[in-house]
């Protein structure tokens, strides 16, 4: 707990990211309240919050990747004890929000999950969601209560510009992301290129083609997000395949499910630049793989809301932030 400028904050981590949670601890001085996380024998989830919340604004980190359903259960039943037990504010960081891809009906009797999980999460008693990279912005638009999404753009930049390479060029893996790319393009001075591609179905894609020049030049693919890694390896071959030197992939959220971590190992990807938004097992954390700490960026926004200041310099680019690894 802390007391900041005469508030009363509690910090808590569940159990989907421990060590991004003792992060944000660390650089908001804020030290980690005790909260006893429990399973029944059928496998229902057991919540005991340890010490008193009553008056106090409370802070859950808990980003909701692999296994989905049971980080989703885990933080409503988390926010309905906060709840109950008298909490001021309850104030949800999910760096990671689980069915962000479910954002709109693209068939016709399709849910929309991920405004069915902003409803369960407002339903619960949350009342303040700090996400980042939100996989669709409109998704800001299915909560009643403030939401902020930040940015990892500023840390994947400083990161590149740290590596002082030369003729970059930066590349959307579709043509959705093309906004994401031109907006980096725009910091680091450089063109923009975009993979043109058909997905048959959801984790499959083929390549179709190749706008923009990338022939001599040093690619950086830019996503929010790398699931099974499909998309992004046959990007890097199409991006060799057209005359590029060297390939980088660059993401928010590491979710690397199934072959992805086989596909990265078999690419000609240099590195695949990630945020600690997930927790990667030990498995997983290959060679190539290299993850940055957002923790401070997190930690600052929750001293910021605490303090009533203003959190728009977190969702813009300064050349001076530190990366860190």
């Amino acid at each position: 707990m802390a007391i900041i400028d005469g508030i009363k904050v509690k910090l808590f981590s569940l159990s989907a990211n421990r060590e991004l949670a003792e992060e944000i601890s660390k650089y908001s001085g804020i030290s980690l309240s005790h909260i006893d996380l429990s399973r029944f024998a059928d496998g229902e989830i057991g919540i005991n919050v340890a010490e008193t919340v009553r008056g106090y604004h409370v802070f859950l980190v808990q980003p909701t990747h692999e296994p989905v359903n049971e980080n989703i259960m885990e933080l409503l039943i988390t926010i309905d004890a906060m709840k109950r037990a008298s909490a001021k504010t309850i104030n949800v960081i999910m760096p990671y929000y689980g069915y962000s891809r479910q954002d709109r009906k693209a068939r016709s009797r399709q849910p929309i999950s991920a405004k069915l999980v902003a409803n369960l999460i407002e339903t619960a008693g949350a009342t303040r969601v700090l996400a980042m990279d939100l996989h669709a912005s409109q998704i800001q638009g299915f909560f009643d209560i403030p939401i902020d999404n930040f940015r990892a753009m500023p840390i994947i930049v400083d990161y590149f510009k740290q590596k002082n390479l030369k003729d970059i060029v930066i590349v959307s893996p579709d043509h959705g992301g093309a906004v994401r790319a031109r907006k980096m393009g725009d910091i680091m001075e450089c063109q923009i290129a975009i993979i043109d591609k058909r997905r048959p179905k959801p984790n499959e894609s083929e390549v179709m083609g190749l706008v923009g020049n990338v022939r001599g030049k040093t690619a950086i693919i830019i996503d929010d997000m790398i699931d099974t890694a499909g998309s992004i390896t046959q990007a890097a071959q199409a991006l060799v395949d057209a005359g590029a030197t060297k390939v980088y992939a660059a993401c928010t959220h590491p979710l690397l499910s199934g072959p992805a971590i086989e596909r990265i190992k078999d690419s000609v990807i240099e590195e695949v630049i990630c945020m600690n938004t997930i927790k990667l097992p030990v498995y997983k954390q290959i060679d190539k793989i290299v993850q940055l700490n957002v923790g401070k960026i997190l930690a600052q926004g929750v001293i910021n809301i605490i303090q009533d200041s203003p959190l728009s310099r977190f969702f813009e680019y300064k050349d001076s932030r530190n990366v860190e690894k």
